[in-house]
C-alpha cells in the first residue's frame, strides 16, 4: 500500500467513536478472560516486596517470613555478593551496551564463565540473560527439522518451549518412567534405519535433575545408560540442584558421577547462586556453536555487569567451606522441616531435596490455604496451573541455609492452625 492510497486520507479515517467502541471492547474481552480465570482459581496478582531476598520479607509494610524463595543457601543478601555486584558497577558500570558480539562481551562476564566452567569441571561455559533464554536458545539451536527431543514429561516449560521451538519432533516421556523413555528412543532408532530420516539426524534427551515442582530426582545414571545405547545427546537441567548436591556441589551430575557423560549442563544463576541469569556447560566446541547459533544469545543485550559479578562472587562461596557449612545448615533444615510437617499429618514425598511439595489438587484449595498462612505471616503461595497439571495444585515449601529456629516455628506455628481449623 502506498503512502497515496486514498485509505491513507483523512476523509477516510475511522471515526473517534468507532475507535472507542473497538478499545472498549478490546477491554472487555480480557476482563471477561480474566474473570473466568478467578472463576477457575487461576488468576494471579503480582506481590510487591519491599526488602532484599531473605527468610524475613517486607511485603505490604509487614514482615512475613519467606518459605518460597529459591534461594537455598541464602546468598541473595549475601555481603560478599553484594559488594561484588557494587564493585562491577563501579568498574563497568550499570549496563552492559550491546549484544556480546557487538561490543558487551564485557570483563565480568568471561570471568564468571572461566568460574562456572571451572566448578563445573567442563571445557567451557556460556551465559544468557536468563535460564528461560539459555534452556529456549540451546535447544532450538541443538536441534532442527529431521531429529527428534524427548523431554521428561514434568520438564521446565522453557525446556518444553525450547522443544517446539527447534522444529523437531517433540516425543514427552511419563515422569521419570525409563521404560518410556526407551520406548520412544527405539521409534527414533527405527526412523533412521527405515529410512524415514537422515541418518544425519539427531535424538536428544532433556531433563532436569531435580524437578522445580515436584522436587524429586531424575534416575540420570540410566538415562545416560540408554543415552549411551542409543546414540542420542543428554541435555541436563540442574536449577534447582547446583550448589546443592555432589562433593564439591556441583549438582546431581557431580553426585551420580556422570560429569564426562552428560553433553549439555544446563543451569541457573538465580537460585542457590544468589544472582539472575542462565548458563550452559559443556565442551568448548558446544559453547562456540551456541555463541553463533543460539538466537536468545545472539540477539540479546548482555547481562548486566552486576549480575556476573555478583555470581562470580557465590561460586567462590559455594565452592569454600563457608558454602559446605551453609549446604549443611540447608539440609538440617530441610529434614526439620519433613519430619514436622510428616508428625503433623501432612503426606511429603520420600526423596530429600529443598523443595518440599504439599499436594492438595484443587486449585482453590490451595489458593485459601496460602491466603490463610499468609494472615498467619508466612509466604507459600500457591502453585496452580499451568505451572502443574490441572487438579495438581499445592503449596511448594522451600528450605533456605538462611532460616533460623524462629522462622521454622513461624511456620509450624501456621502449620498447626490450619490443622486446628
Amino acid at each position: 500500500m502506498k503512502r497515496g492510497d486514498s485509505r491513507f486520507s483523512p476523509g477516510s479515517s475511522v471515526s473517534s467513536l468507532q475507535i472507542l467502541i473497538r478499545m472498549e471492547s478490546f477491554e472487555q474481552e480480557f476482563g471477561d478472560r480474566l474473570d473466568a480465570l478467578k472463576a477457575e482459581g487461576l488468576y494471579r496478582e503480582l506481590r510487591k516486596v519491599e526488602s532484599p531476598q531473605s527468610p524475613l520479607i517486607q511485603v505490604g509494610g509487614r514482615a512475613i517470613v519467606n518459605f518460597s524463595s529459591n534461594d537455598y543457601l541464602g546468598l541473595a543478601d549475601h555481603p560478599n555478593v553484594k559488594q561484588a555486584a557494587m564493585d562491577a558497577v563501579a568498574t563497568y558500570g550499570a549496563g552492559s551496551g550491546s549484544a556480546r558480539l557487538i561490543c558487551g562481551n564485557l570483563a565480568p562476564h568471561v570471568e564468571l564463565e572461566e568460574a562456572l566452567a571451572e566448578f563445573k569441571s567442563t571445557e567451557a561455559a556460556l551465559t544468557f540473560s536468563s535460564g528461560y533464554a539459555a534452556a529456549v536458545g540451546t535447544i532450538s539451536a541443538l536441534a532442527g527439522s529431521g531429529d527428534v527431543v524427548v523431554i521428561d514429561k514434568l520438564s521446565h516449560a522453557s525446556l518444553v518451549d525450547g522443544a517446539r521451538l527447534s522444529g523437531a519432533k517433540l516425543r514427552v516421556f511419563a515422569h521419570n518412567d525409563l521404560d518410556s523413555l526407551e520406548k520412544i528412543l527405539q521409534w527414533a532408532d527405527r526412523r533412521k534405519t527405515e529410512g524415514k530420516t537422515s541418518a544425519r539426524s539427531r535424538t536428544l534427551i532433556v531433563t532436569e535433575s531435580v524437578f522445580s515442582m515436584d522436587g524429586d530426582i531424575a534416575p540420570l545414571l540410566n538415562i545416560a545408560e540408554l543415552k549411551e545405547k542409543y546414540g542420542a545427546w543428554l541435555m541436563v537441567d540442574e536449577a534447582h540442584a547446583t550448589g546443592l548436591f555432589g562433593e564439591h556441589r556441583r549438582g546431581l551430575i557431580e553426585e551420580f558421577n556422570l560429569s564426562g557423560r552428560v553433553e549439555v549442563q544446563m543451569g541457573t544463576l538465580g537460585k542457590a547462586l544468589g544472582s539472575s541469569g542462565g548458563y550452559i556447560c559443556g565442551s568448548r566446541a558446544l559453547v562456540d556453536y551456541l555463541i553463533n547459533k543460539a538466537r536468545s544469545y545472539v540477539f540479546s543485550t548482555a547481562p548486566v555487569p552486576a549480575v556476573s559479578g555478583a555470581a562470580t562472587a557465590a561460586i567462590g562461596i559455594v565452592k569454600s567451606e563457608q558454602g559446605y557449612a551453609l549446604c549443611q545448615r540447608l539440609w538440617n533444615c530441610v529434614d526439620l522441616i519433613k519430619n514436622t510437617l510428616i508428625r503433623m499429618g501432612r503426606e511429603l514425598p520420600p526423596v530429600r531435596s529443598a523443595i518440599i511439595p504439599l499436594i492438595l489438587g484443587d486449585e482453590r484449595r490451595a489458593q485459601e490455604l496460602s491466603a490463610r498462612l499468609l494472615e498467619a505471616g508466612v509466604l507459600i503461595p500457591a502453585i496452580r496451573y499451568p505451572t502443574v497439571a490441572r487438579g495438581a495444585a499445592r503449596l511448594r515449601v522451600t528450605a533456605s541455609a538462611a532460616h533460623n529456629a524462629d522462622h521454622l516455628e513461624s511456620l509450624f506455628t501456621a502449620f498447626r492452625e490450619l490443622n486446628s481449623a
